[in-house]
């Protein structure tokens, strides 16, 4: 898919990431939909310019089903490609379920 462009985004390896980094759109839209400030967020990933993050936030606020859509879409490509830890370490399933049960209780 072609996304709209913007001096804050590049679109590579079918993902859009904010210009000159690593850092997905996604890390930095989740990340204020969870209620950080731009400020926080560059506290979190401080490669990031504060510019580019208001640039995301506003680029996302443009086009904001569209970016929904791709993150829904990333997330449900990540479900069918990462088993479940009850399939990878039984063992340890086990374990934290027990954990769990005994907070419970």
């Amino acid at each position: 898919m072609t996304y709209p462009p913007s001096p804050y985004l590049e679109q590579r390896n079918g993902g859009l990431y904010i210009a000159g980094s690593r850092v997905s759109l996604d890390s930095v839209v989740i990340n204020f939909q969870e209620g950080a400030t731009p400020e926080q967020i560059v506290e979190s990933f401080p490669t990031l310019k504060l510019a580019n993050v208001y640039g995301a936030i506003a680029y996302y606020l443009e086009h904001e089903e569209m970016v929904k859509e791709y993150i829904a879409e990333g997330e449900r490509e990540l479900r069918k490609i990462a088993k479940p830890l009850s399939e990878v370490n039984p063992e340890l399933w086990s374990r934290l379920q027990a954990v769990l049960a005994s907070k419970r209780s």
